[in-house]
């Protein structure tokens, strides 16, 4: 079975292309199960996601979808949440608790620095990457032990630009992925680091590897924001699991964890 559980929307105004034709190439890709996760509404960096008076026609705008397709592909609903340390009080309560299939917890800030975004890259040349290796792990250990999410979204996201996590935090790493284990959670292997300057999934084959000797589950990602990221690489990370020793991902529906072999 295939399935793609992380996936944007125009509402998030950095993304291409209308739901219905994502859903038509998913088809077109034998995709199984597609799940729509569009950054969540949140009072921060409104000029990446959508508002929060769009949530409404978000979810509308997919059962929509699930009706109209629901002969040919199961499609999800869930949301992707920025988590920034210490400011839950920036997440909406009521979209936490909405009844939605999954929300992935991701990092994509540390401090008010928005190290995925090319427009910030310079920040990189002033910063301490260790120690910003180490605030990013404790921030993703923070967010998994909230109990708030299902998936970790690519969890070594810091690595795009190639900064890659020193070997010492290993340590630290394992802690993290122990973190997930223990609140039931899911490992995103996410392939849109392939198409960004690192030229890697998201996390790394090493990290993969921890996840597996700690029966970490995982769930697969396009994190498509056009309709043609849609399927790009899927065939690489799934070899890469199936390398690692995985031969089960999990999905969710209303936050329920299912396994399916891939």
């Amino acid at each position: 079975m295939r399935v793609d559980l992380h996936n944007h929307t125009y509402r998030c105004n950095h993304a291409t292309g209308m739901p219905e034709e994502y859903i038509l190439r998913a088809i077109d890709k034998k995709i199984d199960i597609f799940g729509f996760s569009c950054h969540a509404p949140m009072n921060y960096d409104p000029k990446f996601r959508m508002g929060y008076e769009e949530f409404k026609d978000y979810c509308i705008d997919i059962q929509r979808l699930q009706a109209k397709f629901s002969n040919q592909i199961e499609i999800l609903l869930a949301l992707e949440m920025d988590f920034l340390p210490n400011h839950l009080d920036l997440l909406y309560e009521d979209l936490l608790k909405a009844p939605l299939d999954y929300l992935i917890g991701s990092i994509h800030f540390l401090d008010d620095w928005g190290f995925d975004n090319p427009e910030f890259i310079g920040e990189y040349k002033k910063r301490d990457m260790l120690e910003c290796w180490r605030e990013y792990l404790a921030s993703l250990k923070q967010m998994i032990t909230t109990g708030l999410f299902q998936i970790v979204g690519h969890m070594d996201l810091l690595k795009v630009f190639n900064h890659q996590p020193p070997k010492i935090l290993e340590n630290q790493i394992q802690e993290v992925l122990e973190a997930i284990k223990k609140q039931n959670m899911a490992l995103e292997i996410n392939a849109s680091g392939l198409r960004k300057p690192v030229k890697e999934q998201y996390p790394s084959e090493r990290i993969i590897a921890m996840a597996f000797e700690q029966k970490v589950p995982i769930t697969f990602g396009s994190d498509a924001h056009s309709v043609e990221h849609i399927g790009f690489g899927y065939e690489q990370v799934i070899e890469i699991a199936k390398n690692i020793g995985y031969k089960e991902a999990v999905f969710f529906r209303k936050k329920r964890m299912f396994f399916y072999d891939f």
